[in-house]
């Protein structure tokens, strides 16, 4: 795991709010078991990791995800850039779970989903992943990654001006219901 995210993580699971923004692949709250396993097994090949590394990030996808859709989950909106659904792993058996899952995410009573489609171009504020939480005490955090390392930030006048681009990017993005049904179109292999 990158460093940063540990930390991150917990305080992921006081959050009362979580935004999330992915660009390049579905994000680990938002995976079935057999898309992380093959994130995880593909960073094996390529020796980025070990066997018992990729194990460890697999069952970490599982925990969040457990911890963070119980009973007393928080509000998560979560907005994908248009090539995280589009870019296939792991074949069509594969892809076609995971699109499900993302259909079932947001009919979650807590949740907001999102696809920026790849039209918004260069109105898209944000070129990397960015995670924003609200903590009980109404505090942000957010928490970005490079290619090295993750960084979270806590002061305010950092992250609140993430916080205002994120909402302008979610005024801009298909809604909720349109995100779905550009999903089932994929899904049913019409563009």
């Amino acid at each position: 795991m990158l460093e940063g995210f540990p930390e991150y993580v917990s305080h992921e699971g006081r959050a009362t709010e979580l935004r999330l923004y992915e660009v390049g692949v579905i994000p680990g709250l938002l995976q079935t078991p057999e898309y992380a396993s093959i994130l995880a097994n593909s960073a094996v090949r390529r020796g980025a990791i070990t066997e018992d590394q990729a194990n460890e990030r697999v069952s970490l996808v599982a925990e969040r995800q457990a911890a963070l859709m119980g009973k007393s989950s928080p509000m998560i909106f979560a907005m994908l850039d248009e090539g995280c659904i589009r870019r296939a792993m792991g074949g069509p058996k594969v892809m076609d779970a995971q699109l499900a899952r993302l259909i079932e995410f947001a009919e979650l009573p807590n949740t907001m989903f999102q696809v920026v489609p790849f039209s918004l171009g260069e109105r898209r504020p944000f070129n990397s992943t960015l995670y924003l939480l609200t903590m009980p005490d109404r505090s942000l955090i957010s928490y970005a990654e490079s290619a090295h390392r993750g960084h979270l930030e806590r002061e305010s006048m950092f992250v609140q001006p993430l916080l205002r681009a994120y909402h302008q990017l979610q005024a801009d993005a298909p809604s909720q219901a349109e995100s779905v049904a550009m999903i089932n179109q994929m899904r049913k292999g019409t563009p």
